[in-house]
């Protein structure tokens, strides 16, 4: 495609990304749809100048004022991932002159707000609960994610799939902390590969593989995954559990379920019994009260700790938001306990880095419990050799700057016998 075309392109995906109406991802997935006749090398130019645009917005809009023409090429030419010398190809002089002298302005010297690129309200946040970190962090979510891949214990081991990985030209490396995870760099098309479609592995970050490790579903159990969306940790439990027992996924979302339904017919398991709920008191969650061993609560949350991935949600949510987030993630913590009998764990985690959606919910829990639930040290109930370094006293803490993985939260409550 000439330039000049794929620039007009990258301008008017933002245009449309940047209205905020939809998800990202799902703007640029519609887009694609629309302009089949895109290659894989411009379809990834295109969708990294759009995150770039998103992860770098406040500070790529103050350089874009002293541009001329729509707001959105200029963007589209200061977060351009295409290559400087295709680039040039669609550029005036004057579109030149003016791009080399953004580019030698030092961004070091910029007011922080334009070196963070977060809104207030969370750079604030952040920075209070970080402390020295918040810089380290904010470099961290400056950068795309890598591809975590999880390996189906079922059906191979982790060693053969590297091994078969890396005879398709693809390199990866074990995951630090979760001994079912390997690592690619890039963007690499898995889902074509025979590993993936015979259902050696799944996507997942190294970060929800450790939400599974650490509900330690065991053979014969009774588990339920209470917000199973598309299944990830759904599918990573049941291979845990050896393909015995019994596991439900519950969602309200009987769209996400449905993309659990390939998925589950890749893995092999037979012990996974999907089923859309309409709330958290809904009579399908009643009947199993005092009934399951265990429950991992992967909460509707805010989000950001995935901002490496989805680098428009910081500009999606707001406090008002946020709390509202908060009283849902009680509501479900709280009708979802009633499920474990005694002796049984229920694990609470979200992929948010934000206290007020993580310990300050567990704490409110715990309070209106009045005794019944217990807190069990993470790095007791994880059982891994390296459990200690992602731990924050009793619970689970995983940041993008510390550990490589999305930012994760967990703690473990055990109902007392």
């Amino acid at each position: 495609m000439h330039p000049n075309a794929l620039l007009d392109l990258a301008t008017e995906l933002l245009r449309e990304v940047l209205r905020f109406e939809q998800p990202a991802d799902a703007v640029v997935s519609a887009f694609f749809r629309r302009q089949r006749a895109l290659g894989a090398r411009e379809r990834h130019t295109l969708a990294e100048t759009a995150y770039t645009v998103l992860r770098r917005r406040l500070l790529l809009q103050h350089l874009a004022q002293g541009g001329s023409g729509a707001l959105e090429r200029r963007l589209a030419i200061l977060g351009w991932q295409g290559g400087d010398t295709f680039l040039r190809g669609a550029l005036g002089p004057h579109e030149q002159q003016w791009l080399a002298q953004v580019r030698a302005i030092d961004t070091a010297a910029l007011p922080e707000k334009l070196r963070h690129n977060l809104p207030d309200w969370l750079a604030g946040t952040l920075q209070s609960e970080l402390g020295a970190e918040f810089w380290p962090l904010v470099e961290a979510l400056d950068q795309p994610a890598p591809l975590d891949l999880r390996v189906n214990t079922l059906k191979a081991k982790r060693e053969d799939v590297q091994r078969a990985l890396a005879e398709a030209g693809i390199e990866a490396r074990p995951t630090p902390f979760s001994p079912w995870g390997l690592r690619v760099d890039g963007k690499p098309a898995i889902n074509r590969l025979d590993v993936f479609t015979q259902g050696w592995v799944e996507v997942q970050d190294e970060g929800s593989q450790l939400l599974a490790l650490l509900t330690d579903a065991k053979r014969g159990e009774m588990v339920v995954d209470f917000c199973a969306g598309a299944g990830g940790k759904t599918l990573a439990l049941g291979a845990a559990m050896r393909n015995t027992g019994r596991l439900y996924a519950f969602d309200v979302s009987g769209h996400r379920l449905d993309a659990l339904k390939p998925r589950l017919a890749r893995s092999g398991l037979s012990n996974v019994y999907p089923a859309q709920i309409a709330h958290e008191r809904d009579e399908r969650v009643k009947r199993l009260a005092g009934k399951i061993d265990r429950v991992l609560i992967d909460a509707p949350c805010s989000g950001l700790g995935t901002l490496r991935r989805n680098p428009d949600l910081k500009w999606r949510q707001s406090p008002k938001a946020l709390h509202e987030l908060q009283a849902k993630q009680q509501a479900i913590l709280a009708s979802a306990a009633r499920l474990v009998k005694p002796g049984g764990r229920v694990v609470y985690a979200t992929c948010s880095l934000l206290t007020a959606e993580n310990e300050a919910v567990v704490e409110g829990f715990v309070a209106n419990a009045g005794g019944e639930f217990a807190v069990v040290p993470v790095a007791e109930a994880l059982k891994t050799e390296r459990a200690a370094e992602l731990t924050a006293g009793d619970t689970l803490r995983l940041w993008p700057h510390r550990h490589g993985s999305d930012g994760f939260f967990a703690v473990v409550l055990q109902r007392r016998g």
